[in-house]
């Protein structure tokens, strides 16, 4: 088959590779722009290095991007990590359509964020998608999915990086199989089933210190490394990272400083401690907590709010 390739960042760049290795034939990939030249996208830069033809639209539902796509004559169009829109003349162009890779269960957590919010909300389990997108919004029939568990500690990098991202190669490179022999399912969504969240932004990640002990550690953990999980000490926005969780309740009032370390610091919330290793002050670079302790001044009895 002849397949076209969809995306960007190192995600893209790893499916690339794992497609090359594959001995799949791969007659063209498009990705965005380059916001600065000497930076180029890790796909752009893998695909020129094995004599891939590149193409870089602002919008692919320009009729240049179109066109372009079009005179490929692609088998099949794969989508790794795409933000555009793609429009149907794309998507239902190649002779076997489109798949494409989505890190939720879907029809749960279609949207853009769909890895950081089974965590926030406290999920024990998510996964991946491999489905056929339509003019939907991650609404299209489903090729195969691969479920993950959440575990007490994962944080969103952690289950991205560990998890999700190579499973979904692999899982992309087994859908193109199915598709080559015929035998790739197009299972219908439960559209009854399905939730939507929008892009999980710092306003998202504001950490109410009332609130149940479980529900903090999982914004902690569900924002981490990004947007990050913040609350305000003094004039000051302050991101919080590398959290763990104690059941030990010193009696404080939700978001006092207490327990302090040379490595960490605890924060008192209803019925335990939660436990942090690295923060971020505005917008500066992440720091450990010692670092932050020291330059801030900070003692027990120091509070968030």
């Amino acid at each position: 088959m002849k397949i076209v390739l969809i995306g960007q960042a190192a995600f893209a760049k790893d499916t690339l590779s794992a497609l090359i290795e594959h001995n799949e034939n791969i007659v063209g990939v498009f990705c965005p722009p380059d916001k600065d030249p000497t930076k180029p996208d890790p796909l752009k830069s893998f695909s020129l290095e094995h004599s891939i033809e590149v193409f870089q639209y602002n919008r692919m539902r320009s009729a240049e991007a179109i066109n372009a796509f079009k005179k490929l004559q692609p088998d099949l169009c794969v989508m790794a990590f795409v933000t555009d829109i793609i429009p149907n003349e794309i998507l239902e162009y190649p002779n076997f359509g489109t798949i494409q890779y989505h890190p939720s269960l879907l029809p749960k957590h279609r949207g853009p964020s769909s890895i950081n919010w089974p965590i926030i909300k406290g999920e024990n389990f998510t996964g991946l998608s491999i489905f056929w997108p339509d003019e939907g919004l991650d609404t299209g029939p489903i090729l195969l999915q691969k479920q993950v568990e959440i575990e007490k500690n994962d944080t969103l990098g952690t289950l991205y990086f560990t998890k999700l991202y190579p499973l979904g190669i692999e899982a992309i490179i087994e859908s193109v199989d199915l598709v080559r022999s015929g035998k790739a399912p197009k299972t219908p969504q439960n559209h009854e089933l399905a939730t939507y969240e929008g892009w999980c932004k710092s306003e998202n990640g504001k950490i109410d210190w009332n609130a149940d002990k479980n529900a903090i550690f999982n914004l902690i953990r569900g924002c981490d490394p990004s947007p990050g999980a913040n609350t305000n000490f003094g004039s000051h926005i302050v991101s919080l990272f590398d959290a763990t969780i104690q059941d030990y309740n010193p009696g404080l009032k939700p978001g006092t400083i207490n327990q302090i370390k040379s490595d960490q610091f605890s924060i008192a919330v209803n019925n335990g401690n939660i436990n942090i290793s690295r923060v971020k002050v505005d917008s500066g670079k992440k720091i450990n907590s010692g670092d932050f302790i020291k330059n801030m001044n900070i003692s027990e009895g120091n509070t968030f709010n």
